[in-house]
């Protein structure tokens, strides 16, 4: 098909859908950049290898992407890389359920050997014994994993957690390396990771005082009165090193620097949904307290709640958290610098929960939470009034965090069963993300190749997917483009580069200089000039199985933050 009569076609079909759905949002193709001949020969390029995933995978690897904004940390890093740490530890594993458990002692050996409790042996066993190794990959993750009576996909996915959570503190570093190593071999520039601060002390803390849920003040001051800000400190100064640990890891500011150097990492605070209330709200307050010292500290930028929201505490507890996040937004968004919210919110399907626990997830976390952002929002078509809601998303640039693979494996939503196509006809912002990317197997290229073959996406939209990431990031400073997911014209007299060389100019410096949302969102457009330049470069026979080491060579050794 012609590609401009594919696009007159895609724009009824879009049309038809928005009536269907009972909306009226604005036709997302006319919130990108009029589409070049160049963007339009790599588009035909794609189409030429939809139905090819091996072609998909070969030319998306190098498709810039801009961020991940929806990502575990502890639920990225692959089994194999907990069993060489555990190994390292002297921890134990359990060869019956598959976990790994500290030693009850070590050997005066040199080096030492864990005693281990009967029943359990070295978890160093396993690297030498290949049916505990390959046993304990299984368990930790959802590789050749097929339900069964009784265990679901989400039984299995969130099983794995606890078995690997024994592992100690001390491997941050190499957690974000190897997340940002492989996000640099994807042409990703941005992470926006979720993690856990050691949530004890805080728990201690929120047992020493009432919380009435209805006046949530005492409680509050209480938190602050007795050392809130202490633990918010001591988090965030361990974070600070797992970074600075992270950048000598690769060798960052040398000669020798690593690809993964170029990554950008924010961290958001992940809050327990399913402890008790008084917990989940200190772990709240130590959040935003976190986020108010982005100031000084621009590590944590936001919070998110986490956890199965189908659990019975999930599902008692969700309306009273709602209102707490309300009472604490009024406390903070005042303030310069705030945690940023997004929030999981209606990762559930028909049958995992009664129908009504999933008429109010969403439009509760948006309405009386604040939440910027939606993590999954799979049960959106359930909501009351859908319609109505998808309307309020699109009016108030809410988006979506779009976890394909997840989806499929703990909830079995797939295909045309996703709601990815109604948020689109309602123009809903969304942005592919991995979620957990270790559990799952994946990383974002097949996020980005599922989307093509399960999504019918376009090449165009895409790139709607990778610009996205980047305005609804919580980066700090103005958005690039001058309204809200409009990727049409720029700000501040910063014009889009028009060549893979281009530098910003002096406007675009001072932009950058009080903006890193806007120098990456630059970064991104000169990022995929590159791609789509190299793309073209291979012979046309190739349909996207040309190597993707020129588009990657392209950007190379090139921080955005030393474009000028």
């Amino acid at each position: 098909m012609h590609f401009p009569s594919y696009l007159l076609l895609r724009r009824a079909l879009l049309a038809t859908a928005l009536v269907v759905a009972g909306c009226t949002a604005t036709d997302p193709l006319a919130q990108a950049p009029a589409v070049s001949a160049r963007e339009a020969r790599v588009a035909q390029r794609l189409e030429a290898a939809r139905n090819s995933p091996p072609a998909l995978r070969a030319m998306l690897t190098a498709f810039p992407k801009g961020g991940d904004l929806h990502m575990h940390l502890s639920g990225a890093v692959y089994a194999e890389t907990f069993i060489h740490e555990a190994a390292a530890e002297n921890l134990c594993a359990d060869p019956v359920k598959l976990l790994l458990l500290p030693n009850i002692g070590t050997t005066k050996s040199i080096p030492p050997r864990p005693v281990c409790a009967e029943g359990t042996v070295p978890a160093a066993n396993a690297l030498t014994n290949q049916k505990l190794y390959d046993a304990l990959i299984d368990s930790f993750s959802m590789r050749t994993f097929v339900p069964t009576s009784g265990t679901s996909g989400h039984d299995q996915f969130f099983a794995t957690f606890p078995r690997f959570s024994g592992l100690s503190k001390h491997n941050l570093p190499e957690w974000l390396d190897e997340v940002a190593t492989r996000a640099a071999a994807q042409n990703e520039q941005y992470l926006e990771i979720m993690h856990t601060p050691d949530v004890v002390p805080v728990a201690r803390l929120a047992a020493g005082a009432t919380l009435d849920p209805a006046n949530p003040e005492p409680f509050y001051q209480y938190l602050l009165a007795h050392g809130i800000r202490d633990l918010a400190k001591q988090a965030t100064d361990e974070m600070q090193s797992a970074m600075q640990a992270r950048r000598e890891r690769e060798h960052c500011d040398t000669a020798q620097a690593q690809p993964a150097c170029q990554v950008q990492i924010r961290m958001l605070y992940q809050v327990l949904r399913a402890l008790p209330l008084p917990t989940v709200f200190a772990q709240s307050v130590m959040a935003y307290e976190m986020g108010t010292a982005a100031a000084n500290d621009p590590n944590y930028v936001g919070l998110n709640y986490v956890q199965p929201e189908d659990t019975l505490a999930s599902m008692s507890q969700y309306s009273a958290e709602m209102h707490l996040l309300q009472f604490l937004q009024s406390k903070y968004k005042t303030q310069p610098r705030h945690a940023r919210l997004s929030l999981h919110a209606g990762e559930l399907t028909l049958g995992l929960v009664p129908p009504d626990g999933l008429r109010f997830h969403i439009r509760e976390a948006i309405e009386i939470a604040g939440a910027e952002r939606i993590g999954h929002g799979d049960d959106v078509a359930y909501e009351t009034d859908a319609p109505a809601l998808l309307r309020e998303m699109a009016a108030k640039h809410v988006s979506v965090e779009i976890n394909l693979s997840s989806n499929d494996g703990i909830l079995g939503i797939r295909g045309a069963d996703h709601p990815l196509a109604i948020y689109r006809a309602a123009g809903v912002p969304f942005h592919l993300s991995t979620d957990d990317e270790g559990v799952s197997r994946i990383d974002l290229t097949n996020e980005y190749v599922r989307a093509v073959t399960d999504q019918h996406l376009t090449y165009s939209a895409l790139k709607q997917s990778a610009r996205a990431s980047l305005e609804h990031s919580f980066l700090h400073g103005d958005s690039l483009w001058s309204a809200p997911d409009r990727f049409t014209a720029t700000r501040s007299g910063c014009p889009l580069p028009a060549r893979s060389t281009d530098v910003p100019g002096s406007t675009c410096q001072t932009l950058f200089h009080s903006s890193d949302k806007a120098l990456q969102q630059w970064e991104l457009e000169r990022r995929f000039i590159a791609f789509e330049e190299s793309t073209l470069a291979q012979p046309a026979a190739y349909n996207g199985l040309a190597s993707t080491s020129r588009a990657q060579g392209s950007q190379s050794g090139r921080n955005p933050s030393e474009a000028f």
